[in-house]
């Protein structure tokens, strides 16, 4: 049976080609004719309508942009799937709607998990992405196959939404971490280190993080960085603000304080709003040399 493949967008495409690339016979779909030409072109079968590719699968993977987005083709499609299909959602959308999304699934006699990703463009062409996955272990296990022509790592995060609860986490912590690093060059900077200096130092001490070493704000020190290219590709700054406000709503929700998720979604709110939600988010440090953090 085929995978019905729904959003073949920067990240849902390269996914699905993945799925082709490893022998899986693949029905896509996507309302954009330029997202939808690009997955033809890599051999997903592309469909008009998800009902279409629903109707010849066995799985359905979902990549789409909010929680709307997929509780509405939830209850557009589940009533329309071929018995015990397996619904895989790698959007990162609200916890709540994560769940929801799922108990549709499950109480019309599916298997559901929420698996959102880590890792990226660079990381979905390359296969090498990170899965963090919500669902019951039945659902997870039979999940596992299609992880692994996707990705490089998958890790179930417990029930029915605890995959989009890891991903708002770890993101909250990556947006924090780079504000940390990105404030650590502008004030290396302005005490007369050079950007390499401070890099030395930081990459093999204390302060040593992803956000630094992987992805460093500054040109020069990583050259596989997206500061050596004009912020360009990565992950972007609007992607980031997007993920910082689902963790401060569902902070807000468990009536947990985390008063630095807080400031770094304001400053991110400000950066996109003069920058635009396209570089980088590592671009943030430009509007922080710039203007100062106060």
């Amino acid at each position: 049976m085929a995978v019905a493949f729904l959003g073949l967008g920067n990240m849902g495409g390269p996914m699905a080609a993945n799925l082709v690339n490893a022998g899986e016979a693949v029905l896509g779909y996507d309302p954009a004719p330029e997202a939808a030409g690009m997955a033809a072109k890599a051999g997903v079968s592309v469909v008009d309508s998800p009902a279409a590719a629903v109707a010849e699968a066995q799985v359905v993977i979902t990549m789409l942009p909010s929680g709307k987005h997929v509780l509405d083709l939830y209850r557009e499609i589940v009533p329309l799937a071929r018995p015990d299909m397996l619904f895989l959602d790698c959007s990162t959308i609200e916890v709540a709607d994560a769940r929801a999304a799922a108990e549709l699934a499950v109480a019309a006699g599916h298997q559901a998990v929420d698996a959102p990703v880590s890792g990226g463009v660079v990381g979905a062409t390359a296969g090498t992405l990170t899965f963090m996955v919500g669902g019951r272990s039945e659902a997870f296990i039979a999940a596992e196959p299609y992880l692994h022509r996707m990705g490089a790592k998958f890790v179930h995060c417990g029930g029915s939404g605890a995959g989009q609860a890891a991903k708002i986490c770890n993101n909250m912590i990556l947006g924090v971490s780079m504000i940390a690093v990105s404030e650590a060059f502008a004030l290396g900077q302005a005490l007369g280190l050079t950007d390499q200096a401070l890099f030395d130092v930081a990459s093999t001490a204390s302060g040593q993080c992803w956000a630094l070493t992987t992805n460093c704000p500054v040109p020069g020190p990583v050259p596989a960085s997206p500061a050596n290219r004009g912020y360009e590709g990565g992950f972007a700054s609007g992607l980031m603000l997007k993920d910082l406000r689902l963790a401060q709503a569902a902070a807000e929700t468990a009536g947990v304080r985390t008063a630095l998720g807080e400031h770094a979604t304001d400053l991110y709110a400000e950066f996109v709003a003069e920058d635009g939600p396209g570089r980088d988010f590592s671009a943030i440090v430009t509007t922080l040399r710039e203007n100062g953090t106060a």
